[in-house]
């Protein structure tokens, strides 16, 4: 027999059972002789029929169905072939399908996908497992698209053109007629809708919405990358006309129903090149020497009004977008950079949380509710930092955002002292407590007038920055025990953060051993303690971003949610997000549910705020793919500039295909492809993190340092292909 007959044979065989359990899973209380079963998937000839008999004992054998009664049968309740899930495309076209609860994915080839695309909701069959194999299936439907636009490239043709996705993950082109392609010209970087896919033709159908412009230029690049993951570059003109209209003069009236603070000293302290400061602190000495500060945050759900299409802009965006050249804010101007800006020397609306604190940072009395407030100075981090290094208020021209010399007053840099030496104790407190210290290295870049980049620098987090973290974390920590401690139990918004998965803390660990570190799993608070140490003796040195990185990716991610289940990394068992409601809507939910407690309301349903809060997790996720996107491109461009030169770098990532270096001057990363290294046939080492020589031997291993250049780079495709040049002595 021909092994084309064999596999034509158990296709077939694949197929009755796959029958089998479509009927048996439609009606699972019902039972079916095998006339019926055959009935219904259409079996008629004798063959197929013995087949399908044969099928039915094996799988009722193998307890994989029931038989009921002599011939007679019914689905088993665990035995479930059918399921619902999230598609994951592979750069190679085949797919996994991500099923919650199921622990193992569901490998789907190229040619099971049945015309479903990355992200999209599908019902998937699994086909019975073999002992040893993983689990593989095929798509039955689509259920829901992720998404029916793309971005990609126009291939025009004489009467038509095909648009060309940028995605790796789109696996087909997207044919254009004539008439649906608009002013767009051969070559241009497009954003296509798809209309159909007729079930004769190789490629859906659809029309270009949006030319981006010519591939490669930094706005065109910058809103593919907004436009990929559906995010907006520019407000709707009815959502600014709608703004424009709100009344946003501070008023004596409204002045009258809130505590007025606007005659103690209150100041903001954020990075030079803010545009919005969503928040300050005011300090007192009190006269029983404790001392009183108060968190103040911009009060924008007195602007942002429910049931009205700016609060539905914001609830839509859920977050501001932060790119390396721009802010896609979640608030048109008039709000983020105006009404809700606390600026010195104006009156704003605020929402607070004020606390007195003795002299170890304990909180004796706390307030939560509306405030008008009047900021006295706005500082940059550096300027409160030198503050804080010296002891003094003078402040020098090179680090003033004035651009000229000046001196703050006594009491101001009195306050700024006490309240960062409050801070620190308050750190202390938590890192004792097991919270784990994640000042990682933030990459950020100089740039031109023209937004390119002309340089690259490291953003550190500096006694300033804590000062004002700790603070932040105070206020987020104390509004969620204030409702998450009352009895009955309150809906409520909150920022969670699970345990750490075991198995990819032991991989992490497997990892740093190489480096001669090493976690202590005795017990939760020896791992936090051990986590602490590890990512403080690497700071400085070679392999420090990736091991922040993998300590990182170790983590569970941090959501929102109705269900308190406290926040790991910073050890609290109540945390919310309270502070900064002008690029976070779930700040905004948290200042309205506040209040709304404040005033007596009962608790609304928890299904309702449920659904919003998994809305902003899922945004959130967009926007930091986007953003590190943008900063993937930003890295690319730079080093365009810098081909001819050679990098010291240190290999973050091994894979089949080649592995990645980044280089140590400027965290740039590329990749330096297997079948690029000379010298040797290298093949892949899973167990070794490495790439071996099959010769010579020679190893290629995480963490080591290597000699690299400028191989190519595609602005388009992000991606950055080095040269290996050699091992760094």
């Amino acid at each position: 027999m021909s092994k084309k007959k064999r596999k034509t044979k158990g296709h077939r065989k694949n197929e009755i059972t796959k029958g089998i359990f479509t009927v048996l899973e439609k009606e699972p209380k019902k039972s079916f002789n095998y006339k019926q079963i055959a009935a219904k998937i259409g079996v008629t000839d004798a063959h197929d029929r013995n087949q399908l008999i044969k099928r039915l004992v094996e799988l009722k054998e193998k307890k994989r169905i029931l038989e009921e009664s002599r011939g007679n049968y019914r689905a088993t309740a665990s035995t479930k072939t059918y399921h619902t899930g999230t598609v994951d495309v592979t750069g190679r076209g085949n797919a996994y399908i991500v099923v919650e609860g199921m622990e193992d994915d569901i490998f789907v080839p190229f040619n099971k996908l049945k015309r479903a695309f990355h992200k999209d909701t599908v019902e998937v069959y699994i086909y019975p497992r073999r002992r040893g194999k993983k689990l593989e299936g095929e798509i039955t439907r689509v259920l829901e698209r992720n998404k029916n636009s793309f971005v990609g490239i126009v291939d025009m043709q004489k009467t038509f053109a095909f648009v060309r996705p940028t995605d790796f993950r789109m696996y087909t082109d997207i044919f254009v007629p004539k008439e649906k392609i608009g002013d767009a010209a051969d070559g241009d970087k497009v954003i296509v809708e798809i209309s159909e896919w007729p079930d004769h033709t190789d490629s859906p159908v659809g029309s270009v919405i949006q030319i981006l412009g010519k591939p490669g230029e930094l706005n065109t690049e910058i809103h593919s990358i907004l436009a990929e993951y559906g995010l907006p570059h520019e407000f709707p003109i009815e959502v600014e006309q709608y703004a424009n209209t709100l009344d946003t003069e501070v008023k004596a009236e409204e002045i009258g129903k809130r505590r007025d603070m606007r005659d103690v000293l209150t100041f903001t302290i954020d990075p030079k090149d803010a545009k919005d400061f969503d928040d300050a602190l005011s300090f007192e000495v009190l006269e029983n020497g404790n001392y009183e500060v108060g968190v103040h945050i911009a009060d924008v759900s007195h602007y942002l009004q429910p049931d009205t299409v700016l609060d539905d802009e914001a609830y839509n965006r859920a977050t501001s977008v932060y790119l390396v050249d721009r802010v896609v804010p979640m608030l048109p101007e008039v709000l983020s950079n105006n009404a809700c800006s606390l600026r010195p020397n104006e009156e704003k609306y605020t929402f607070s949380a004020i606390f007195e604190l003795d002299d170890r940072a304990v909180v004796k009395n706390q307030w939560f509710g509306r405030t008008v407030i009047d900021s006295n100075e706005r500082f940059a981090y550096e300027e409160a930092q030198h503050i804080i290094e010296n002891k003094k208020g003078h402040i020098p021209a090179e680090i003033s955002i004035r651009e000229t010399e000046y001196s703050v007053s006594n009491e101001v840099v009195e306050a700024t002292l006490t309240m960062d030496r409050l801070a620190k104790v308050m750190r202390e407190k938590r890192m004792g407590q097991g919270a784990i210290s994640f000042d990682s290295i933030e990459v950020r870049f100089d740039l031109n007038d023209k937004n390119e980049p002309e340089g690259v620098y490291f953003k550190e987090s500096k006694d300033a920055n804590k000062l004002i973290e700790e603070f932040m974390l105070l206020a987020n920590k104390k509004v969620a025990e204030f409702i998450g401690k009352q009895k009955p139990k309150k809906t409520f918004v909150y920022r969670i953060h699970d345990d750490p998965d075991e198995d990819k803390l032991q991989a992490l660990n497997g990892i740093v051993s190489r480096f001669g570190h090493r976690l202590d799993f005795k017990d939760k608070k020896s791992i936090s303690a051990s986590l602490n140490k590890l990512l403080e003796d690497v700071k400085g040195k070679k392999e420090q971003n990736l091991v922040d990185t993998l300590a990182i990716r170790s983590m569970s991610k941090a959501i929102y949610t109705t269900d308190n289940i406290g926040h790991y990394g910073l050890a609290f068992d109540y945390y919310s997000h309270f502070t900064s409601p002008i690029r976070r809507y779930p700040d905004v939910m948290v200042h309205r549910l506040l209040q709304h407690y404040l005033d007596g309301g009962n608790s609304p349903r928890a299904e309702v705020y449920e659904q919003k809060c998994k809305h902003s997790s899922d945004m959130e996720h967009l926007a930091a793919n986007a953003e590190r996107d943008s900063i993937k491109y930003m890295q690319i461009k730079f080093m365009q500039d810098h081909q001819d030169q050679e990098f010291v770098g240190v290999i973050s990532g091994v894979t089949e295909w080649g592995m990645y270096v980044e280089i140590i001057e400027n965290k740039c990363e590329g990749m330096v492809r297997i079948r690029d290294i000379k010298g040797d046939y290298y093949i892949f080492d899973e167990k070794q993190y490495a790439i071996v020589g099959e010769r010579t031997k020679k190893t290629y291993t995480l963490g080591d340092e290597v000699v690299v250049m400028v191989k190519s780079t595609d602005l388009i495709k992000r991606h950055l292909d080095f040269a290996l040049i050699g091992k760094h002595e």
